[in-house]
């Protein structure tokens, strides 16, 4: 899903994020994100196996309202492996404010007649965040460069500790990223409830059958 964002996200003095790019493994390119429940939107969609296209704001819902115009672009469209099309608006913890929702409604309506979906980004759960932004400074190609998928699920074949697994594959220096990301990628399976170290259990998943974070 490669389309220009319609709306741009303001630079606002005082934020502690400011709008930025994640570079996608499912599309190969970058996708905007403005705020950072928007960046971790991203981030898991990134990594969701079902999920096979992610774009920024690239639609942009326009209607007359009590003799007023209003808008509406929602923060991201996720394109589904089943065929689907969701539109996605990130509220953050806070949860959406009341114009939000309203407009929500309208735009759900517009995405039903398109056979579309529309819904508001599940609250993240911090333990299983933490362990999938940490996985994600791996989730490159150049982080598996030596180490084969298929040697990667034999050292894990029964549930190993990532730390010792790790090691029966080499120098942890060089064979830590790789194993982070077959965990990224699917490749090896762990309990995301649990903050992820050296003494996490972790298992292979069977080639042909991809798992993804907290799934």
């Amino acid at each position: 899903m490669e389309y220009p964002i319609v709306r741009g996200f303001p630079l606002r003095r005082g934020r502690r994020l400011a709008p930025g790019w994640w570079w996608s493994v499912t599309t190969g390119r970058l996708v905007g994100y403005g705020t950072a429940a928007m960046r971790d939107a991203v981030m898991l969609l990134d990594q969701d196996p079902q999920v096979v296209g992610i774009a920024c704001r690239p639609v942009e819902f326009v209607w007359e309202e009590q003799g007023r115009i209003v808008t509406h672009a929602p923060d991201l469209a996720v394109a589904t492996a089943s065929g689907g099309v969701r539109l996605v608006d990130c509220p953050g913890s806070g949860g959406p404010s009341k114009r939000v929702v309203d407009r929500a409604r309208v735009v759900g309506v517009c995405a039903r007649e398109a056979g579309w979906e529309h819904r508001f980004a599940d609250p993240a759960d911090p333990v299983v965040t933490a362990n999938a932004r940490w996985l994600s400074l791996y989730r490159h190609p150049r982080c598996s460069v030596g180490i084969s998928p298929a040697l990667l699920r034999r050292a894990f074949t029964v549930p190993t500790a990532l730390g010792a697994g790790a090691l029966r594959l080499g120098d942890p220096i060089a064979t830590l990223p790789a194993v982070y990301h077959g965990l990224w990628h699917g490749l090896l399976k762990a309990d995301w409830d649990r903050p992820l170290n050296a003494e996490t259990l972790v298992s292979a998943v069977p080639a042909g059958r991809l798992e993804g974070v907290g799934r």
